[in-house]
């Protein structure tokens, strides 16, 4: 399945916030639907309609939808940091819909809240991998 259709056929408040950064519709074009800035609310928006709102993940149609809670590879910065950057096996990349703060906010919500990962992903670190992947 087309991972934009995946999320277009997310919870109805999906991809619609308060504040923060625009989601792209497509490379390169901004849309007017913008994300919340806090990492509860984009993992509502966005991460939820796959990972399931208690992070548990999702096996349903053979999709196989890893458990993000109590996962040991959110101990690794910058592998989860990599897979929103870069995506991952079914996993799209998110860098050309959410902001690297956004991006740090949501990494550091999964990790504290489903996991015990207290030390927050920066923006700093984010921005180092964009800029990783950008060069290759």
């Amino acid at each position: 399945m087309n991972w934009r259709l995946a999320l277009m056929l997310a919870p109805a408040g999906a991809l619609i916030g308060a504040s923060g950064g625009h989601a792209q519709d497509s490379a390169g074009g901004v849309s007017s639907a913008a994300t919340h800035s806090d990492g509860r609310s984009i993992y509502v928006e966005i991460c939820q309609a796959c990972h399931m709102a208690d992070a548990r993940g999702g096996g349903g149609a053979g999709m196989g939808i890893p458990a993000l809670a109590d996962n040991p590879n959110m101990a690794d910065k910058k592998l989860v940091i990599g897979v929103l950057v870069n995506g991952r096996g079914g996993m799209p990349w998110f860098t050309d819909m959410l902001s690297a703060e956004q991006i740090a906010a949501v990494l550091t919500y999964v990790r504290s809240d489903f996991n015990a990962y207290a030390d927050p992903v920066t923006v700093a670190e984010v921005r180092a991998a964009i800029g990783s992947a950008t060069a290759q």
